[in-house]
């Protein structure tokens, strides 16, 4: 819990640092905001192990689920702009996302404050159900995604995370995810009888003014 909380704590002070160096900026194309944050992480703690791939989503790409590879945008005067990341801290894994407006558009901003209050339901109705399974937290992500007036936009709310590389089963897409076809109860230990740790994620979605929010933390602790 200690190393988990405490790499998550660092993937925090490197996102307000993103921000203090402004490099989401109009202009800027999502691969240099990518490379930007890269260098940013390396000279700040050293990193350059990810445990997956780093994304930067702006405008109509911030649509695309993680599996997808939409083109190299560039942010906009008045843009919305994701970002998702999973640095590896020592042997810890974090697994951190936020979302940005660029400008003051009131629904970007509204998307905003919906997906990080999305998320403190989300963790609350996680604490609140011991016997939880993933699916019924997709569920719920879902219904807040609608009680908000959002599309969910993933086809998962959240993975497994641990030591680096955190469990993985060969092919195994759904009960190591917060998936609705995964019906295992979330506080199940692992095969060696520890306690899982979970990451929640809450992507919301407009496919007509084709924008989307991202937030995502850990769940379990913190």
């Amino acid at each position: 819990m200690a190393g988990l909380l405490d790499a998550q704590r660092k993937a925090e002070v490197l996102f307000a640092e993103i921000r203090a160096q402004s490099l989401i900026r109009p202009g800027a194309r999502e691969s240099e905001i990518n490379e930007s944050i890269y260098a940013l992480a390396e000279s700040m703690y050293g990193i350059s192990r990810y445990w997956h791939k780093r994304i930067v989503r702006a405008g109509r790409n911030t649509l695309a689920p993680y599996d997808e590879n939409p083109p190299d945008l560039t942010v906009a005067a008045d843009d919305i702009v994701f970002l998702d990341f999973g640095p590896v801290f020592e042997e810890w894994e974090a697994d951190f996302g936020r979302t940005y407006v660029v400008g003051n558009d009131p629904q970007k901003r509204k998307l905003c404050r919906d997906i990080e209050e999305a998320f403190a339901r989300g963790k609350r109705y996680f604490h609140e159900h011991p016997e939880i399974t993933a699916a019924e937290l997709y569920a719920y992500a879902q219904k807040l995604a609608a009680k908000a007036g959002w599309e969910y936009g993933g086809p998962i709310a959240g993975h497994l995370i641990g030591v680096f590389p955190h469990e993985k089963i060969a092919d195994d897409k759904i009960t190591l995810y917060v998936h609705p076809m995964n019906h295992n109860r979330m506080r199940v230990p692992d095969a060696s009888g520890r306690k899982r740790h979970w990451i929640l994620e809450i992507h919301f979605v407009d496919r007509a003014r084709e924008i989307g929010g991202f937030y995502e933390e850990l769940l379990t602790i913190g």
